[in-house]
């Protein structure tokens, strides 16, 4: 999708990212800070989408360039400006209005009218959507909930990288001994200038425990999403499932498709909604995958809200364990945002020593933030 006065190209990725640079220059005008970063942020989320359909378009745009809830209303109007082939109106300074801009969203199906497309999708105002944001995952509607799957869809916990061993020619750094003196060879010995090296930076693999027992039912399906939202984009990142057993589904999570990767995940997992025994399954984790090199220097994510039935001291053992291995743990409560919420279980109470981060996961924006956390931005107290 092109804006009616755009220039035609040959390669059409290229056409798309000159399409995104000056829909992002149009936000800038309107009072949008749609950065380089976030601009880079959007081309990645096109790339997994369906350019052809606006509302791809839209929540990819909407996720990543806007900053706050005073951007949405001029990214709403800048978008129908741009894409709708029109001009854009100077908004150097916008009142307050209620936002009525019309937008498709996803999960609200219903039978084509005639002379309707059989792909399009009802209508509903962008503050709605917002809203979806800030909500407990555990209270939405089906309809609800698939437009929160397509958000999480967009995610791109793209994890931490690590210095390693190997270094690259560069600029400036260190002085490479050898490739200086092999130039000074093919030179007869000649002086040269001298060849400088910096050591080259690798993805820090990223590991997620997802709890599918009874308590975590409400949770269970939009995590998975996440994880295979972490999965597509960083190859080597391994999820596992916890319940009363151990089940890895990395492999069900290569599908690029979230709803056949969980579909897959679920014809792997046979103990769904059951109890709970993290002391038990963290030491078998541990024991077959994590000391053979999967947990050792990465960043475990467990998303469990900490009910154990078994030995709770076992927990905190196998944690402490977990910590020496790993670079960093992060725990994802989802009941921690709620109100009143303190970390009273047993379970709990013997992990969160051995825990670096410990966050909230009740909401898509606390998911949008642990993303953020994962990706080395900006750490909980």
């Amino acid at each position: 999708m092109t804006p009616a006065s755009g220039t035609t190209v040959t390669d059409p990725a290229d056409e798309l990212t000159r399409t995104l640079v000056g829909f992002a220059r149009v936000l800038r005008a309107a009072g949008v800070p749609a950065t380089p970063d976030r601009l880079h942020q959007t081309v990645t989320a096109v790339g997994h989408l369906d350019v052809s359909r606006r509302t791809d378009v839209y929540w990819a745009g909407r996720l990543t360039l806007c900053s706050g809830p005073d951007d949405l209303d001029r990214y709403d109007r800048a978008f129908t400006a741009y894409f709708g082939g029109l001009t854009a109106p100077r908004m150097q300074s916008v009142p307050p209005v209620q936002v009525l801009q019309q937008v498709a969203v996803p999960g609200t199906e219903r039978p084509a009218a005639e002379g309707e497309q059989p792909d399009e999708l009802p209508a509903a105002t962008a503050s709605e959507v917002e809203v979806l944001r800030h909500r407990d995952l555990a209270g939405l509607s089906p309809a609800e909930l698939e437009v929160v799957r397509r958000l999480i869809a967009l995610l791109d916990p793209v994890g931490e990288t690590r210095v390693s061993r190997r270094h690259r020619p560069a600029y400036r750094g260190s002085i490479d001994p050898g490739r200086t003196v092999r130039a000074m060879l093919r030179r007869g010995g000649e002086p040269v200038r001298l060849q400088r090296r910096v050591r080259r930076e690798r993805p820090r693999r990223l590991v997620l425990l997802v709890d599918v027992s009874g308590s975590m039912q409400p949770y269970a399906d939009p995590y998975l999403r996440f994880a295979h939202a972490a999965a597509r984009r960083r190859a080597g990142t391994e999820v596992f499932t916890v319940g009363t057993r151990l089940t890895r589904v990395t492999r069900e999570m290569r599908s690029r498709d979230p709803s056949a990767a969980l579909l897959a995940v679920s014809a792997a997992v046979p103990d769904w909604s059951g109890g709970t025994r993290l002391g038990e399954l963290v030491k078998a984790f541990l024991d077959r995958w994590g000391q053979r090199g999967v947990a050792r220097g990465a960043v475990v994510v467990v998303a469990s809200d900490g009910w154990e039935r078994g030995d709770a001291t076992l927990l905190g053992a196998q944690m402490e364990r977990l910590s020496r291995l790993a670079h960093r743990v992060v725990w994802v409560n989802p009941h921690r945002g709620l109100p009143g919420y303190a970390p009273m279980t047993a379970g709990m109470q013997a992990a969160l020593p051995s825990v670096d981060e410990f966050v909230d996961g009740h909401t898509f924006d606390a998911l949008q933030r642990l993303a953020v956390l994962l990706s080395g931005g900006a750490r909980h107290a």
